[in-house]
């Protein structure tokens, strides 16, 4: 979610642990200046301003400005990070979401699933785990030469549970990191408001579909009043022809071709 021109001065305040009046000390821009450039109704903030507000924070002027979301690092160079042209491509066309992305990345966490990614993608952790294995059957066949169990010996049960499968161990470790740190991330947005929609299109149809199949009820005056609801319009106040033009237009909507199927039932 992109933040606005008041957000992101308001975090930058904060983060310092600043009031108004001391920001305004330490800027020498006036208080209430400050205080209406934070202001939800803000209209406007000076060149002046901006400039003086991005030396003081240590931002660039186009982070406050909402132009990017680098706070840092305005002239990066591409080839600096070595992204490949897939990737550069990925980022710029909007099919993934770029900002969780750069949590996830940015999570203290990350640097140990790349880690263990990079092991098993190299190999390095499956030679580890058939050395380790060979040992274990080493100790498995010294065990039957000397002492010929039975396959239901305890100690030769626990050399052969020892035996790791090597693909599934590294996918399973893979797995454990990727599992931690989706649920830090979910942890911290867990109190966003914009998660759900304040809509919930599901009770609107159940809303519906009861008023439909009520006793007595009228069928498409139900189903006219579920599509004013979605246009969000009130369809009481319509007019008798706005209620008829609205009717005769309703009628090519699927909800009033079969708003209460008689599946099952035999006619009559």
């Amino acid at each position: 979610m992109t933040l606005t021109i008041q957000e992101r001065l308001k975090d930058l305040r904060v983060e310092r642990g600043l009031t108004l009046e001391q920001l305004a000390e330490q800027t020498h821009l006036s208080k209430s200046a400050l205080g209406s450039y934070e202001a939800a109704d803000f209209k406007d903030i000076s060149p002046y301003a901006i400039i003086k507000l991005a030396k003081f924070y240590g931002v660039t002027a186009d982070y406050l400005l909402g132009l990017t979301e680098t706070k840092n690092h305005p002239n990066g160079d591409l080839a600096d990070l070595r992204l490949s042209d897939d990737m550069i491509a990925l980022l710029k066309s909007g099919r993934v979401d770029n900002s969780l992305l750069c949590e996830l990345t940015a999570h203290p966490d990350f640097p140990r699933l790349m880690a263990d990614l990079e092991i098993y993608v190299n190999g390095t952790a499956v030679k580890q785990v058939q050395s380790a294995n060979a040992l274990v059957d080493a100790a498995r066949a010294a065990v039957i030469k000397r002492r010929s169990p039975g396959e239901s010996d305890t100690h030769l049960r626990q050399l052969t549970a020892a035996h790791l499968d090597e693909e599934r161990y590294c996918r399973y470790v893979i797995q454990q990191d990727m599992d931690e740190l989706a649920l830090a991330l979910r942890e911290v947005h867990k109190d966003d408001f914009f998660s759900v929609p304040a809509d919930n299109p599901a009770e609107q149809l159940m809303e519906f579909a009861e008023q439909a199949a009520a006793p007595g009820a009228d069928p498409d005056g139900a189903a006219m009043m579920f599509i004013c609801k979605a246009l969000r319009l009130n369809y009481a106040k319509l007019t008798d022809d706005e209620k008829e033009w609205f009717k005769k237009i309703a009628e090519k909507s699927d909800l009033l071709k079969n708003p209460n199927p008689q599946r099952g039932r035999k006619r009559k």
